[in-house]
């Protein structure tokens, strides 16, 4: 059952923190400084300096409290989540899904945009009632090992949807795994879901490629590209699926080393040129930060890269059998923005979606409910009007 819940972390958790900040051992710079390596020493210091004397996690958490945020147990699963009610004559539910290296966070931008529309220069028939949840493992929701892992975020959300809130339907929205489990809902339980909004193709679905002489010219430049980003970029996922607890417990113990696993991240992969605090404040960098150190939950985020990598070719059939029941069902639409970390040609997608819709935004990238939540809102709004009867 789901009780009223207000983040108020303990002051002695904090103590804690700003004594490892202030004793944070980082390797000596001896070399010119770039981010060519991974995260720039220099910024590094700057981020840890700012974290450590000037950042105020205690007006972050009230900035977070202002949004109603409930927690309890969710089919043997204690799950956090915000429950945001539309301002509208009709609201339609809809559940906002974050992915990795972010959190929950992800969203608070956008949801002040799709619960109460007319405020901000939209119209109140478009409103939505929003569920945002914390996926198993990530901040203030417990990890789910039982029921599928990963494989069955899907079934817990429905739960969450139709048993605990009583929406017959509903629409949902994603990106990163956040899609994958958006995905997931759509291909289980398509008859519950009105439509679907994704900001990419789940990744899992390069491991389904066709021949080259089946693949289109753009599909073919995008698994170029893919392979490209894999050798350059996606070790990170390698190390996570893989050995998660040798990498967890060094940065459950080291914010400085938090720190630097996420603010590379979020410089690639978002729409900065290079600038990360064009896109990003500290504070808000802080603040997502800190909701992995201040909860432990680093290790327990790294559970759907192990469960993906680790899965056997008994899980892979039973998946590709159930996904060929369901996903292609409801109605689908796409908003990629230029700078996220994949770049699906449309084809690609409708090999496994009913695509109705599909947007190529002019900015934005891998995070693009902060980066460009207007747009994101827009999108959002403009694909599920027709879909509201």
């Amino acid at each position: 059952m789901l009780q009223p819940f207000k983040i108020a972390i303990d002051e002695a958790v904090l103590a804690d923190l700003k004594r490892r900040l202030d004793t944070a051992r980082l390797p000596a710079i001896t070399e010119p400084d770039s981010w060519d390596d991974g995260a720039s020493a220099a910024y590094l210091r700057e981020l840890i300096d700012y974290w450590r004397t000037t950042f105020d996690w205690r007006a972050q958490e009230a900035a977070l409290n202002r949004f109603n945020h409930l927690r309890g147990d969710i089919d043997g699963t204690v799950l956090h989540l915000i429950h945001e009610r539309g301002r509208g004559p009709n609201p339609l539910p809809i559940l906002l899904t974050h992915g990795y290296p972010d959190s929950f966070w992800r969203f608070t931008r956008l949801i002040p945009l799709l619960t109460d529309p007319q405020a901000h220069g939209g119209d109140a028939a478009d409103a939505f009632d929003v569920v945002v949840p914390s996926l198993p493992g990530y901040g203030f929701s417990e990890p789910r090992p039982q029921g599928g892992g990963t494989f069955g975020w899907g079934d817990l959300l429905h739960k969450l949807m139709t048993d605990t809130f009583h929406y017959d339907r509903f629409a949902a929205h994603g990106g990163d795994w956040g899609g994958v489990v958006t995905e997931l809902l759509a291909r289980d339980h398509a008859a519950s879901l009105v439509g679907i909004h994704l900001t990419d193709v789940p990744f899992f679905h390069i491991f389904q490629k066709p021949k080259d002489d089946e693949l289109s010219a753009a599909e073919k430049t995008f698994f170029e590209r893919n392979a490209a980003w894999q050798r350059e970029e996606g070790a990170y996922a390698m190390i996570q699926g893989t050995r998660p607890h040798s990498l967890g417990p060094a940065m459950n113990d080291s914010p400085a080393g938090l720190a630097a696993w996420f603010a590379e991240k979020f410089r690639l992969w978002s729409d900065c040129g290079g600038d990360l605090e064009r896109r990003f404040t500290k504070d808000e960098l802080l603040t997502n930060i800190s909701l992995y150190w201040l909860t432990g939950t680093i290790q327990s985020s790294f559970q759907p890269y192990r469960d993906f990598m680790k899965a056997g070719a008994i899980r892979w059939t039973k998946e590709w059998i159930r996904e060929g029941l369901g996903s292609d069902r409801p109605p689908a639409a796409f908003a990629r923005f230029p700078a996220d970390i994949s770049h699906p040609p449309r084809e690609w997608a409708e090999r496994f979606f009913h695509v109705r819709r599909w947007t190529e935004m002019p900015a934005g990238g891998h995070f693009a409910a902060l980066e460009e939540p207007q747009r994101l809102a827009e999108d959002i709004r403009a694909f599920f009007r027709p879909l509201r009867g």
